[in-house]
């Protein structure tokens, strides 16, 4: 654990200030528990192969929605055991309500790179509830929107420009046509290697495409002393960074986006980098009102982000992960402690093809 408090510093307004533009909320899609999964020709035995018979079908898709039980949450099947959070009604709601908190964060956007409009064909990287792509397929209905994930738990009714499909991304990507926006939120912790999805990203956009990663970072920050290291909520991330490091898969990837995207060859990298107040405690009307809602929503994923990762990788007991959480959520949920999330948006474009020089004849 760290000697020092996390973002020293004054208690300065200005410096604790989110960059925020607040927006209007915006009405949550009606959800549905089937999952419309796409065809694809992967071999994986959990994957939709795109010639098979009807009784071979039904066995896919009940294998992939035989989902896993574990410490009284559901995780997904297909590839058991790599990601870490569940895949339950309560995670679903969570996510839900956290792309509500993106919207309120980017003034009702989605996304912040030049394709958030004038796509042609969009990736969804961990798609999780579908939800930013029914939304992207709403207001952009020219364009063909994909969402991938581990878990079938995206809605059944979705706009006709709009499907999912279940698969594992660390395995080949078999894409024939290549896309132009590709789009990844809270990936960390979900990849082995961030480097060799990027560059897979790379080698499935056209020339000229767009990648968009938008990811929360750890530790905390702070910036007048008010977290410390001695702190119950500090204690929770300094755990839940060392199982997810045992795990074999580190929530590095927000600090790491920008690095790993230029060393690919991205050109024209931007990284913006936004606060999400721990609860209502900013004296500024719109942050205190943003901070409410990442504290709903936070709230709620102490207790399963630690769940997984500590019982697998470090072999503490469910009732030792949940005495953590509850200490944790005490701090979290304290206004005299003056902590935010970092929240890491990072895009850029792949080249465009350059021009042979022309020869003198």
């Amino acid at each position: 654990m760290p000697n020092t408090p996390p973002g020293p510093g004054d208690d300065n307004e200005q410096q604790q200030e989110v960059e925020l533009v607040s927006s209007q909320p915006f009405a949550q899609k009606a959800r549905n528990s089937a999952a419309r999964v796409a065809g694809d020709d992967r071999d994986d035995a959990g994957s939709f192969v795109s010639e098979t018979s009807p009784d071979s079908l039904t066995s896919l898709r009940s294998s992939i929605l035989a989902y896993e039980q574990e410490n009284g949450r559901t995780y997904h099947a297909m590839s058991a055991g790599k990601y870490f959070l569940p895949n339950d009604a309560p995670e679903i709601d969570r996510l839900d309500l956290q792309h509500h908190i993106f919207r309120l964060t980017f003034d009702a956007k989605i996304c912040l790179c030049p394709k958030k409009d004038g796509a042609k064909r969009v990736l969804d990287l961990g798609t999780g509830t579908g939800i930013w792509c029914i939304d992207y397929a709403d207001e952009h209905p020219e364009a063909e929107v994909i969402g991938v994930d581990l878990s079938p738990v995206q809605p059944e009714f979705v706009p006709p420009n709009c499907s999912f499909e279940i698969d594992d991304l660390e395995k080949d990507w078999t894409w024939t046509k290549p896309f132009d926006f590709i789009f990844s939120r809270f990936m960390t912790g979900s990849f082995a290697d961030n480097g060799a999805v990027v560059k897979k990203v790379f080698d499935q956009l056209e020339p000229g495409g767009y990648f968009e990663a938008q990811d929360m970072a750890v530790p905390f920050g702070c910036d007048d002393g008010t977290l410390t290291t001695e702190s119950d909520l500090w204690t929770w991330v300094m755990w839940l960074m060392q199982a997810m490091e045992a795990f074999g898969r580190p929530l590095t990837a927000a600090q790491k986006w920008k690095e790993l995207m230029e060393e690919t060859g991205f050109e024209d990298v931007v990284e913006r980098v936004f606060k999400w107040p721990t609860n209502g405690w900013p004296r500024d009307s719109r942050y205190k009102t943003l901070g409410q809602w990442v504290l709903y929503n936070m709230d709620q994923v102490l207790e399963p982000a630690i769940l997984a990762p500590m019982t697998r990788s470090l072999g503490w007991t469910r009732e030792e992960a949940i005495v953590l959480a509850a200490r944790a959520r005490g701090v979290l949920r304290d206004p005299k402690v003056h902590a935010y999330w970092p929240i890491h948006v990072v895009y850029g474009r792949k080249p465009f093809k350059t021009q042979e020089p022309k020869v003198d004849t």
